[in-house]
């Protein structure tokens, strides 16, 4: 049971291409970790936004959305051929994505031909630490300055990848909680972060979906600036700031 009185919020979590260091593709040279923070009331108004979408277009609410199969037309996705169909699936997703306030990006986008330079075999894993490591940290800034409580809790969310990657993922965590980061001892990382779980694509949940919607379009304006990004423009606002300064759109190395 939460506990009555603390502020409640969740980082859900997805990523964008793979953390190899020694093997990529070269024409998609980044890694991008992306982060979704949002209040426990704000979530709420979210999945029933997105469920009256989902039945809109597809007639129910067990359509995951998934932006790589959204790109292709797969699957569920099919009736996007459907000119109609497409206009009002695109629009209803910017008219919720659009909302200011509605949740906040923290992200950390590794360019993999600058950071390999930079690295030995046998580091290369430590790129998903290093952007997990960011996001936590920047989630706990951002609960802090939102909040007049003085203790917000952060239930993390991971879509589970597999067996292997998931223990790799939960040993940073517990490395973080031990160690702390640069900016947030260990107190106060352990006092913010209430749980860490991994969830199924499966298990439909919301903040997930957003995170893989939100992750590809922050990753092609990083590595494609000039290209013309209209889901990048509908939610480059939400990422986050502290007193003008964009502290949600890391990458490394910069």
């Amino acid at each position: 049971m939460d506990n009555i009185g603390k502020a409640k919020y969740y980082l859900f979590i997805d990523e964008c291409g793979d953390h190899n260091l020694t093997k990529f593709d070269p024409g998609f040279p980044v890694f991008t970790l992306c982060g979704i923070l949002v209040s426990r009331q704000n979530l709420n108004a979210l999945n029933k936004a997105f469920e009256n979408l989902k039945i809109e277009v597809f007639g129910t609410t067990d359509v995951i959305i998934h932006s790589v199969d959204i790109r292709k037309w797969r699957g569920a996705f099919s009736v996007l051929a459907d000119e109609t169909l497409r206009v009002r699936f695109f629009e209803g997703i910017e008219k919720i994505l659009s909302q200011h306030g509605a949740y906040v990006i923290v992200s950390c986008t590794i360019l993999k031909r600058q950071l390999s330079k930079f690295c030995v075999r046998g580091e290369e894993d430590d790129v998903y630490g290093l952007s997990l490591s960011y996001l936590i940290e920047r989630s706990i800034f951002c609960v802090d300055n939102e909040t007049n409580n003085d203790s917000p809790e952060i239930s993390i969310v991971v879509e589970r990848r597999g067996k292997n990657e998931d223990n790799k993922l939960l040993n940073y965590y517990n490395g973080l909680r031990n160690r702390g980061t640069k900016w947030i001892d260990v107190d106060r990382l352990r006092a913010r972060i209430k749980d860490f779980s991994f969830k199924n694509k499966k298990d439909n949940i919301i903040g997930l979906q957003i995170a893989d919607l939100i992750a590809y379009p922050i990753t092609i304006h990083l590595l494609h600036p000039e290209r013309d990004n209209q889901s990048y423009e509908v939610v480059k606002h939400n990422i986050f700031q502290d007193n003008g300064v964009l502290l949600g759109q890391k990458v490394i190395p910069h």
